[in-house]
């Protein structure tokens, strides 16, 4: 059985129907035999839109790269738990993970982290 990794950005996730079209793609995959680790993107717009935000609250003061770091990563952390609920609803059997929890390690320097080490228990489970 292989391992597949899907890659979908957010104009594939852009809404709740993009996002079922996504699950039943992962889910064709994975009965055609092969395991699927999918990533994916905030729905379109949203990043641009947390930006905005970011900007409206301190128009006076630039945010710490660590906390645009937490903020931008809000918008991938929807589209996962939603294209997990959609695989869940249709029958199949995923869970949603954040980087860190799949077991990728980066060297701590926010909005241009390199990845030092993977350790996907977690995604093989």
């Amino acid at each position: 059985m292989s391992l597949i990794v899907q890659k979908y950005g957010g104009t594939s996730v852009g809404n709740t129907e993009r996002i079922n079209n996504v699950a039943t793609r992962i889910l064709e995959t994975q009965k055609a035999g092969h395991q699927v680790v999918a990533v994916v993107s905030a729905m379109a717009g949203v990043t641009n839109r947390l930006i905005e935000m970011a900007n409206e609250v301190s128009p006076d003061h630039e945010p710490t790269d660590r906390e645009m770091d937490v903020l931008l990563a809000t918008g991938e952390q929807t589209t996962i738990a939603l294209t997990s609920m959609a695989i869940n609803a249709m029958g199949g059997k995923a869970i949603s993970l954040t980087g860190a929890q799949a077991g990728i390690v980066t060297d701590g320097d926010h909005t241009k982290a390199r990845i030092s080490n993977i350790t996907p228990d977690e995604v093989h489970r």
